[in-house]
């Protein structure tokens, strides 16, 4: 890329202060400092939580043992089946959790109305591939079965994550749709994901450096999950899309991983699967956990949002 990209001014602002932190990189920290630093940024750059009636800790079983959950509703109680949307956090399976996104959760639980069940999955590299697909498979059947320690009654699930948790986004939606769950995946949205190998992309050269996920990060994130190159469930661009559910998918333009993401629409575009994709202009990686420092961000989740309701109110 020959061309200065367009930067938005207060995307420049919060880029030029992270550069301006003296401290080592997340390469160079220990496994505890790297995962203590994703949370730091988070706490200094996203929007505060909102109050919800329902912020509730449980867990399901899976693979490996019982898998933490975090119930969000902005209602107390709903008499009806809904659609139930599940969370799976980014940060390279290796260094999210829970607390890392739960403004976010907080957020798109009230601007949806709709139940939301984040799911904290197994990381690397104490459990590598394919351990967080497992427990995000085994996590969404559960909540697709309404399980009584839920007490809510899913009509479909809505599948939705960032980075990280928009590979795991596209995986169980494959996986859901080669063995079905007890209800359908009626949308997935995965954000900034990593569907495709970013490596020797025109994305990962123009923005390896600077744009707050670098290219030695992703490196660390690869190594330590050690996906296989050869598996779906590791790259999901390598599956079938035949059956995709209608899908929302929405990249960073400053995003090492960018052509990653629109490498999927364009799979589900030429496999005639219903996609919406949405690129945000001037943005990067984690722009969703950015929006205190960077408040137009705010206006990009509230598209995706949007996206989601016209793409749930769309005949099928």
């Amino acid at each position: 890329m020959t061309d200065t990209p367009y930067i938005r001014p207060d995307m420049k602002a919060f880029l030029d202060m992270m550069a301006q932190v003296n401290g080592p990189k997340l390469v160079d920290m220990t496994l505890e400092e790297a995962r203590a630093s994703y949370q730091a940024m988070h706490n200094l750059a996203d929007r505060p939580a909102r109050d919800l009636a329902v912020i509730r800790d449980l867990s399901c079983p899976g693979p490996n043992g019982d898998i933490p959950l975090r119930l969000y509703d902005a209602r107390e109680s709903r008499d009806e089946a809904a659609p139930v949307i599940v969370f799976y956090h980014g940060g390279g399976f290796v260094i999210g959790d829970l607390d890392t996104h739960h403004a976010l959760c907080t957020e798109i639980a009230a601007l949806m109305d709709l139940p939301l069940v984040a799911v904290h999955y197994a990381r690397a590299p104490e459990a590598p591939f394919p351990a967080a697909i497992l427990d995000c498979e085994a996590a969404t059947r559960w909540v697709a079965s309404s399980p009584a320690e839920l007490g809510r009654t899913a009509s479909g699930i809505i599948t939705i994550g960032d980075s990280a948790g928009g590979n795991a986004t596209v995986v169980v939606g494959q996986l859901l749709g080669a063995n079905p769950a007890a209800v359908p995946v009626v949308l997935q949205v995965p954000i900034f994901p990593l569907v495709a190998d970013a490596n020797g992309s025109d994305s990962m050269a123009a923005f390896s450096e600077g744009f707050l996920l670098t290219a030695d990060t992703m490196g660390f994130f690869d190594a330590a999950y050690n996906a296989d190159r050869a598996d779906p469930r590791g790259f999901p661009i390598l599956g079938d899309h035949s059956d995709a559910p209608p899908t929302i998918v929405a990249t960073a333009s400053l995003d090492p991983i960018r052509d990653s993401g629109r490498a999927y629409a364009r799979a589900l575009v030429d496999a005639g699967r219903d996609v919406v994709f949405l690129e945000m202009r001037g943005v990067t990686h984690s722009f969703t956990n950015l929006r205190a420092a960077v408040p137009s961000t705010q206006k990009d989740l509230e598209r995706v949002i949007a996206a989601m309701k016209f793409m749930l109110g769309s005949p099928a």
